[in-house]
């Protein structure tokens, strides 16, 4: 169930959602070239989050293959700038598309719900304790997690608790087949966390990392989203919504 639209629209220009997709796109660009083998591994050596390194708890010498005869040294230092940074980084085209996208259709009414400076503050609070989750799980591990994913699911969690009845319109695959469904926000977003909660189920279990995935990352930032939305929300304009079908 992909999200291309919702029902919901803004009084705020949504200058920082704009800004935030920007950052991520000029990240991609200038720092990890697009995607080209060299410039992105080393972007993720450098910037992204590697729990055993954040933690300390990986050697220093370590050295974690990257793919491509190429591999990351791990320093023995503690890398505590990587839980932000991270959250500018992809893996790829796909992966920075995706995220992109999802924080387009609800990011602008978090953001209109909240005012420029609260979202910030938010975006980034969502991030990192996303980031904690996923460290939570495997402190030592050596697999690095880039993406803007978790972050953007504490948005996705805000939007739940303030537009839970919004219409969203969907694409749905199935198979080679293409259909569009218009499902209230809940719907659409309970659906997604369930997916998380099921493909965390190895993490959990103190297995592989489902597939690459960082479930634990996703389930984290929606919970905080979740948690988070009363404090950083305009009392006079966001809970208004609750409930109801959006603002003009």
């Amino acid at each position: 169930m992909f999200p291309y639209k919702d029902e919901n629209p803004t009084s705020l220009t949504p200058v920082v959602t704009i800004g935030i997709v920007a950052l991520n796109v000029l990240v991609w660009f200038l720092i990890q070239g697009a995607g080209a083998d060299r410039a992105l591994a080393g972007s993720i050596c450098e910037l992204g989050l590697i729990p055993g390194e954040l933690l300390g708890r990986l050697p220093e010498g370590y050295e974690l293959p990257l793919g491509q005869g190429m591999t990351c040294v791990m320093t023995g230092a503690p890398a505590w700038h990587t839980a932000v940074t991270s959250m500018f980084l992809h893996g790829g085209w796909f992966h920075l598309i995706g995220n992109m996208w999802f924080l387009w259709v609800f990011g602008n009414n978090i953001e209109d719900a909240m005012g420029h400076g609260r979202f910030v503050v938010f975006y980034l609070t969502a991030g990192l304790l996303a980031a904690a989750a996923q460290v939570a799980v495997g402190p030592s591990s050596p697999i690095p997690m880039v993406g803007a994913s978790g972050a953007i699911s504490g948005v996705m969690g805000a939007y739940l608790v303030l537009y839970p009845r919004v219409r969203v319109h969907t694409l749905i695959f199935l198979g080679f087949f293409l259909t569009r469904v218009t499902v209230p926000a809940w719907v659409m977003l309970v659906f997604w966390f369930l997916l998380q909660l099921v493909g965390s189920v190895p993490a959990l279990a103190g297995g592989a990392a489902g597939g690459g995935v960082a479930f634990m990352a996703h389930l984290g930032g929606f919970v905080a989203g979740v948690t988070l939305i009363r404090l950083f929300a305009k009392s006079g304009r966001a809970w208004a919504g609750i409930g109801g079908h959006g603002r003009s």
